[in-house]
């Protein structure tokens, strides 16, 4: 069985886990701790969303949080972006890099973006264009790629759908999304078998949430598979909004860990990993379900 000698692990916890915390964490500690992400060998960082403060109160402050973090050098720090408004508001504030969104199923689809699949696209389509103009890379989400909350089951043809038109506004890199924590190895397996045949490795990174304990194992399919990119999420924050029930990305330590001892690079130092993921707990006021921070608590 052959393994990559170095997979890229794209930290997204201080978007999509703080955006489900009941909880607004202070701009200053967000600020500390997306430093201390930087400082433990993340090159990419998604800080933020620019989404109305209505429907996400938690991220309100993200022109502020995006200006006020420490930028090191070779790490990306993205911002997920719904529309021209927010778009403007990234640029702004001096995002690297832009991420929009959607969903595989209708439903979900309609939760969270209050559009039907067929109504977002012009949307998107209109930032990624602009976006483009402005010298900035695009990274595209989909979400409920392998079960949807309302739906169930999710037709590989739906993803299929969606993932053409976001390559074809020029997304580089799409991330496809269990945003419920449905997903098992042998589902992944055929659901790449298929894809990879349209899209190169390259282009396809995986985002697993960890609802049902089977992130790593989906995660070490994945790589059999050919992928290379992961989403994660420190501590295991995360969850959806208009996903009831969904826990949170796999954690980030808990992957860093599992790579690191099988011998494949990550560039991310463990002890710092650690560190940030026991800040944010602490901050939150909460025990996160991150297994090596339960066997590492100090």
């Amino acid at each position: 069985m052959k393994w990559p000698e170095r997979v890229k692990v794209k930290e997204v916890g201080p978007r999509d886990g703080l955006q489900n915390e009941s909880r607004f964490i202070p701009t200053e500690n967000k600020i500390k701790w997306i430093d201390q992400l930087s400082l433990a060998g993340f090159d990419y960082i998604e800080v933020t969303s620019f989404v109305s403060s209505k429907w996400i109160p938690q991220l309100a402050d993200a022109p502020e949080l995006a200006k006020g973090i420490a930028r090191f050098p070779g790490v990306t720090y993205a911002a997920l972006v719904p529309n021209q408004r927010g778009l403007e508001q990234a640029i702004e504030s001096g995002i690297d890099e832009i991420a929009v969104f959607m969903s595989a199923s209708e439903t979900h689809n309609r939760k969270n973006i209050n559009k039907s699949i067929a109504d977002t696209f012009p949307v998107l389509s209109m930032v990624t264009r602009e976006a483009l103009s402005a010298g900035k890379t695009i990274r595209g989400y989909i979400s409920t790629v392998f079960g949807c909350p309302y739906e169930g089951k999710v037709e590989i043809d739906h993803v299929i759908r969606v993932a053409d038109k976001l390559f074809e506004m020029g997304i580089y890199e799409l991330s496809l999304g269990d945003t419920i924590g449905v997903a098992n190895p042998r589902q992944v397996e055929s659901m790449l078998e298929v894809l990879l045949k349209r899209y190169p490795a390259e282009r396809l990174a995986l985002h697993y949430h960890d609802t049902r304990g089977a992130a790593l194992a989906n995660i070490l399919v994945s790589m059999q598979m050919g992928i290379t990119r992961f989403d994660s999420s420190v501590g295991g924050l995360g969850g959806c909004p208009y996903a009831p029930g969904a826990s949170g990305n796999v954690a980030a330590e808990d992957m860093v860990y599992c790579l690191r001892e099988m011998g494949i690079e990550t560039g991310i130092d463990f002890d710092k990993l650690l560190t940030a993921a026991r800040y944010i707990q602490e901050k939150l006021g909460r025990t996160l379900p991150s297994r090596n921070l339960q066997a590492c608590p100090s």
